[in-house]
């Protein structure tokens, strides 16, 4: 099962590693995690962890937020195909409106789905784990 990022203190550790792929829209970060942490460590659960980042820079409306984040969930590989370490999907521009006029429109989510799919396809094999204070 993917454990969700839940606190600032997580999504920064994984946001301070370089992005490990990339598309025109999304970035996913990684952060490989060290099994013998233990319970006070930040994430005290092996496995998974996924979080999502959508700035209000590049979605200006809720609506559109949440559909991204429903996309990013819908897409994720399953607990047994992702490696188990921290993950965070950035939204890192916005889709054009000129384009996209409705703010959940059918044609958006499948633009974003499409662009999911190609950022998880990219997702190279985990390094080393690496110790997070």
């Amino acid at each position: 099962m993917i454990q969700r990022l839940r606190t600032r203190p997580q999504f920064q550790a994984v946001l301070a590693s370089a992005p490990v792929a990339k598309t025109p829209h999304f970035a996913l970060h990684r952060l490989v995690l060290d099994p013998a942490e233990g319970p006070d460590a930040l994430f005290p659960i092996a496995g998974p962890w996924l979080g999502v980042l959508i700035p209000k820079r590049w979605a200006r409306r809720a609506v559109t937020r949440n559909a991204v984040r429903r996309q990013i969930y819908a897409t994720a590989p399953s607990g047994e195909v992702l490696p188990a370490a921290a993950h965070v999907v950035r939204l890192r521009g916005a889709f054009d409106p000129k384009q996209f006029v409705s703010a959940r429109s059918d044609a958006l989510k499948r633009a974003v789905r499409a662009e999911l799919l190609a950022l998880w396809l990219r997702v190279p094999a985990p390094a080393a784990p690496h110790h997070v204070a």
